[in-house]
């Protein structure tokens, strides 16, 4: 497999930028593990562990976060990073202006009216969430919140099952090692 030189600096760029923009933030882990490696693991789960090497999904994975967690806009990502790869980030960002529990609640329902693309982010998203609540968690969630929170993911992820069974299989995987 051969990585044309364009998708390869892409994606450097991309890196480069969800690392400037994320900077400050940290996980909510006993370890406040460094914020940038949510989204390297989600394009780790989808390039290494299914084998989805498209550089657009690529880079929306690494920027997945940007227009929730900071301060970036989606006319930035645009200059940045062309209408695709902005169009795909807003398609599985949340709009912080509601209630978390309504963020939620969209999350579920628009689910499976994603496209494509977006329901691969939103099934890599969940992966690595749910891993990380299992393995990792929050330092300051009970075992009721953590549990919760897989009950919710699978929820999401059940709106977009067929999506991709590699995927999946990860997730229930991941699944598995729900709290309590």
């Amino acid at each position: 497999m051969t990585m044309q030189d364009t998708d390869a600096k892409r994606l450097l760029k991309a890196l480069s930028f969800a690392a400037h923009k994320h900077r400050d933030q940290r996980r909510k882990d006993a370890d406040a593990s460094p914020y940038i490696n949510h989204p390297i693991d989600l394009a780790n789960v989808l390039c290494n562990e299914v084998g989805i090497c498209d550089a657009d999904l690529l880079c929306a994975a690494l920027l997945h976060d940007t227009l929730e967690d900071t301060d970036t806009t989606p006319g930035e990502l645009e200059q940045e990073f062309g209408p695709l790869i902005r169009d795909l980030v807003v398609e599985v960002s949340d709009d912080k202006h509601l209630p978390k529990a309504e963020r939620k609640r969209l999350q579920v329902v628009h689910a499976a009216h994603l496209s494509p693309k977006a329901k691969l982010l939103k099934l890599a998203d969940k992966i690595c969430n749910v891993r990380d609540v299992a393995h990792k968690p929050p330092s300051l969630w009970p075992l009721e919140r953590r549990q919760g929170y897989f009950d919710w993911a699978k929820q999401v992820v059940e709106k977009i099952r067929g999506t991709h069974p590699g995927l999946e299989a990860l997730f229930d995987q991941a699944y598995h090692n729900r709290p309590g």
